[in-house]
């Protein structure tokens, strides 16, 4: 029965994308707005016609985090280029560590602060929805770069910065969790930082050897199946690894792996851009998938109930986003390193809210005070990064250009 109920949800899902394609096809909508839309149009239905689509808190969190996440993240780093980004590393690094770190605490007591109710939304909570608002996904504004043929390296440090910052707000989301579900009982700073450490850069360790493993076994191979095949074992085992047996962070071992890789098969072109091709079509579609989930779970009263917590959500991060990428920019510059003129402005408009803030929202306990607010403000506030943000991203990205010397 449960075998039947998985593949139930599983076609469920390819259809909702398969019919998010088509209404994007028709209205040429953002795809994902379009998926979003088709998942909320099953909702109606699922609603109107009492089906049971088997979606439960204690499941999603799984679903999520073990199917969709490793997928997304090993496609994202696929596609990194080694020179580039050996260039923009150091930048990346201090936005995605640094930048990460006060995005969340500013975002976080900012929504704490702002909800002003300690007892239904404490500050362990605001700090969880600070830890999954400081995720950024660059997809659509990396689109609008290529679109508008802005500076190759523009994109690279925008991908880059993603890809690692999603690795260190997932592992301080499991950290403040920890904290917040009694864990944790020491939240010191020398031990969570200690643990943050350990964590992180176990990923990456756990993530070098299974790249390094996965490489020598597609040279074995050599054949573009079989190696679609090695690709997607090791996207998914090293995420399981990581995070199911070793305890460190399964996002940085799929991406070090993903990276691993792919440098070494940059040197035989004509498979790389073959795989490239199947991994972008599986990045898609659970990209998608994304989407579509958070379509089916949005619901009328997060807007009509929480619409000031949204609010206070979408001020909080946008504002937190600029002040962490500002001070990174001013760290880079007492260096002797600092971005481009104008890029700091692009950076901080252009860090969008996406797949990575739905997937950790939906893996969140329904035990944690006030996780639906985080909900509907973490959805508000992706909304908010599609429909405005990102609209926006192109004209402001124009009037730079126009305004270089």
């Amino acid at each position: 029965m449960e075998t039947l109920l998985l593949l139930g949800q599983v076609l469920a899902f390819v259809l909702m994308a398969t019919i998010g394609c088509i209404i994007h096809r028709i209205t040429k909508l953002d795809i994902t707005l379009s998926c979003l839309g088709s998942g909320v149009l099953a909702a109606l239905i699922v609603t109107l016609f009492g089906f049971d689509l088997g979606l439960r808190a204690n499941d999603v969190k799984d679903q999520v985090f073990y199917l969709l996440l490793p997928v997304l993240v090993f496609q994202a780093a696929w596609h990194l280029k080694p020179d580039l980004l050996k260039k923009w590393l150091t930048p990346a690094m201090l936005l995605a560590t640094v930048g990460v770190l006060i995005t969340c605490l500013l975002c976080g007591f900012g929504l704490y602060w702002g909800i002003g109710h300690p007892a239904a939304f404490p500050l362990s909570t605001a700090l969880i929805g600070g830890a999954i608002l400081s995720a950024t996904d660059p997809i659509a504004v990396v689109a609008t770069l290529v679109r508008l043929k802005a500076p190759e390296d523009l994109a690279t440090l925008f991908e880059t910065e993603s890809l690692l910052n999603d690795g260190t707000a997932i592992v301080l989301f499991g950290i403040v969790m920890a904290v917040a579900t009694g864990e944790m009982s020491q939240p010191a700073i020398l031990p969570v930082l200690l643990k943050f450490c350990v964590v992180f850069f176990g990923g990456m360790v756990v993530g070098a050897i299974c790249g390094w493993l996965g490489m020598w076994t597609i040279r074995l191979l050599q054949g573009q199946q079989q190696s679609m095949l090695v690709l997607l074992l090791l996207a998914f085992g090293s995420f399981f690894v990581a995070e199911h047996f070793l305890h460190v962070s399964g996002i940085m071992a799929t991406a070090v792996s993903a990276l691993v890789c792919q440098i070494q098969l940059h040197k035989h072109p004509h498979l790389y851009k073959q795989l490239s091709s199947g991994l972008d079509w599986f990045g898609l579609l659970f990209n998608l998938l994304i989407f579509c989930l958070m379509g089916v779970v949005l619901t009328a009263d997060m807007f009509t109930e929480r619409y000031l917590a949204i609010g206070i959500a979408i001020i909080a991060a946008v504002a937190a986003r600029f002040a962490s990428v500002y001070l990174c920019q001013t760290a880079l510059s007492a260096v002797g390193k600092p971005l481009p003129a104008g890029w700091p402005l692009l950076l901080s408009w252009g860090g969008l809210r996406g797949a990575i803030a739905i997937a950790l929202v939906l893996s969140l306990p329904t035990e944690i005070p006030g996780w639906w607010t985080i909900q509907s403000m973490v959805f508000g506030v992706v909304l908010f990064s599609l429909l405005v943000q990102g609209t926006s991203f192109g004209p402001l990205l124009r009037r730079q250009q126009a305004t270089k010397p």
